[in-house]
């Protein structure tokens, strides 16, 4: 595995060469794309988690790194929960940002809504898209609706709003009433119209109708090209609109990889699972690390540790139908779980991956062959225990990926005679021979070759 330090003096040869070019197709100007907006296809997603980004904790003091961001290759921004926190039941000193006091209004923890309005603005004219995390499930606990409408809720026997899976911070709302559907999509467009957002992030969307998507995604995409991804993994969510979902047992499966409990053939058994299951253009948020899994169990830091992280974090930038995500944090790498309800600022000043994300986000977003729609085949590159290798072609496009996901140097033998010659070694920038002549990579390493 290339060292991260190493990672930085090479990635300018990267862009360099001729497939990185933006002459190469990407479809990334073309409206749709397979029904999804096509600046998602070879795009990627960065979350943003404000409150922790900078001791400020602020849109102002987050747009600073706005140029950083860019230079990497960020290319959507996703803004965990912007709206106010309710009191009620608060959880820790500044609350959860799922527990939404008003869907029309900025946490003023975070600034205002014209310091959020200048951070699209900016971001915009960076070429970087911005979605929101919406949260429709349910509303904080002392959300206005619990007084003024208090029927928008769903009651237990005694007419209390019940609380939904424990979240005794949180209130559940009633999708069986209209005029709340409405009052919710209502709120949402007035994002679209005030912010002039690209997209939502619906946190808990698996417990919301299909019906209800239906009608809501149809209603906000007149005249708009909106990525709507879902956090939740039920086959419903796709037909219902959303051009992704989480894939979250591709995740416990790399966990169980990483860890030497599974072996590397055992993600071909999910993806099956995945291509039987989902629509043929369905897209999956990729990732190695998320709020959630990074605050609660320890991601990337324990899941996949080290050296670990690497080859997982290629497989999920170059993985059909992926839409790649990277978290507040990682290209520090920051490896500690980041507190939810309280204050507790990353410290930004090593940006040790960044190298290494900036290789492989320009490479997905110049290279049509790692476009989502591209197609896919496994290689037969070693023990299939621990080797995971495979082909992503599109037009004339193609690319060679090679992991070693043990922790035991692998023999490599390539015997496919169409993937044989002189391809671009991404990583080292240079042009390497390819022959069926046996050689090794090391533990938890990671080949990418361009065609």
């Amino acid at each position: 595995m290339k060292k991260f330090s190493a990672l930085i003096l090479i990635h300018v040869w990267v862009c360099s060469v001729a497939f990185c070019q933006p002459a190469i197709s990407s479809g990334s100007n073309k409206p749709t794309v397979d029904g999804h907006p096509g600046w998602i296809m070879q795009g990627n997603v960065y979350e943003v988690n404000v409150r922790q980004y900078t001791p400020q904790g602020t849109f102002n003091a987050f747009a600073k790194h706005l140029d950083r961001l860019k230079k990497m290759g960020v290319q959507t921004l996703w803004f965990m929960p912007i709206n106010p926190i309710s009191k009620v039941d608060r959880k820790g000193s500044l609350g959860s940002y799922y527990a939404v006091a008003g869907y029309t209004s900025v946490n003023p923890e975070f600034g205002t809504l014209n310091d959020f309005k200048r951070a699209v603005t900016a971001a915009h004219s960076k070429g970087i898209k911005v979605i929101i995390d919406w949260v429709p499930n349910h509303t904080g606990a002392d959300h206005p609706w619990l007084k003024l409408h208090p029927d928008f809720y769903v009651k237990d026997s005694t007419g209390k709003a019940i609380i939904p899976f424990g979240w005794d911070d949180t209130r559940q709302l009633n999708y069986k009433n209209v005029v709340m559907q409405d009052s919710m999509i209502a709120a949402m467009k007035f994002w679209l119209t005030n912010a002039n957002i690209d997209g939502f992030r619906c946190d808990v969307a698996w417990n919301v109708p299909g019906s209800f998507w239906k009608k809501c995604i149809g209603q906000l995409r007149k005249g708009r090209n909106l990525f709507f991804l879902a956090e939740g993994d039920k086959t419903y969510l796709h037909p219902s609109g959303f051009d992704a979902t989480y894939p979250w047992e591709m995740f416990r499966m790399m966990g169980l990889v990483a860890k030497g409990a599974r072996p590397a053939f055992a993600l071909d058994s999910v993806k099956a699972e995945y291509d039987k299951e989902y629509p043929k253009n369905a897209l999956e948020l990729y990732f190695t690390s998320n709020h959630d899994e990074n605050s609660w169990n320890n991601a990337d830091f324990g899941i996949f540790p080290g050296a670990v992280h690497a080859p997982f974090a290629v497989f999920t930038q170059t993985m059909p139908h992926s839409v790649p995500l990277i978290y507040t944090g990682q290209e520090e790498p920051v490896l500690r779980a980041i507190k939810f309800f309280d204050k507790d600022p990353i410290t930004f000043n090593k940006f040790s991956r960044a190298a290494f994300y900036k290789t492989l986000l320009t490479l997905r977003k110049n290279n049509a062959a790692l476009s989502a729609d591209a197609s896919f085949r496994k290689v037969n590159a070693g023990d299939n225990k621990a080797v995971y290798a495979y082909v992503r072609a599109k037009s004339d496009k193609k690319v060679l990926i090679i992991l070693n996901l043990s922790a035991q140097q692998q023999t490599i033998t390539i015997n496919d005679k169409t993937l044989l010659g002189k391809p671009y070694d991404v990583f080292m920038g240079t042009r390497e021979t390819l022959s069926s002549k046996p050689w090794h990579l090391e533990p938890w390493g990671y080949k990418i070759y361009a065609y």
